[in-house]
């Protein structure tokens, strides 16, 4: 796993051991970023089951102000932080080990870039976008990105998040959503 571009382009990340984390492929990441790109110029991301934390890693290499990772399973929240440590970037980026739906509760501030990746076979994406559908964590011009498998139907809108794009890479797909009023 490396990072795509931006100042640490090319750089390695380490994963978590074991087969619980299901890494971002390769094509799906950069046509996700070639989207986001003008979007993350100093930009607030949280990165929610974050894995070995690809998604706001590559952001923060891409110009994001900063990065709160949050992540559940000892073993992948310390992949994060070696991958944090070895790139220097423990002024830019927050680990939160908790489980996401507390940490959100908890959360303070607005993000611009919402980075979710749960299980596929879960309830939780639609109890996530339940809950950052209220907007209450998002900043106006938010966006909300959803990673899933291609089969899985997610509705057009939920509370203020509208369905905006599909990116499809494989079985994977990441859903962009929109904060509207």
């Amino acid at each position: 796993m490396r990072i795509g571009s931006g100042a640490l382009r090319g750089r390695k990340l380490v994963a978590p051991h074991g087969t619980k984390t299901r890494p971002t492929s390769g094509r799906l990441k950069k046509s996700l970023f070639d989207v986001l790109a003008r979007r993350l110029e100093g930009a607030r991301v949280l990165d929610l089951y974050a894995g070995a934390g690809s998604l706001g890693i590559e952001a923060l290499s891409r110009g994001a102000a900063r990065a709160v990772l949050v992540e559940r399973r000892r073993a992948a929240a310390e992949a994060i932080r070696r991958n944090i440590e070895e790139l220097g970037l423990e002024d830019r980026a927050e680990i939160i080990r908790k489980d996401v739906l507390y940490a959100l509760s908890h959360l303070s501030g607005r993000f611009d870039v919402v980075f979710a990746d749960p299980p596929y076979r879960s309830m939780e994406p639609e109890k996530l976008l339940r809950f950052l559908g209220r907007g209450t964590i998002l900043s106006d011009s938010a966006f909300v990105i959803l990673e899933h498998h291609h089969k899985r139907e997610l509705p057009e809108r939920v509370g203020n998040l509208v369905s905006q794009r599909v990116i499809r890479a494989g079985e994977s797909c990441f859903t962009l959503f929109a904060l509207t009023e």
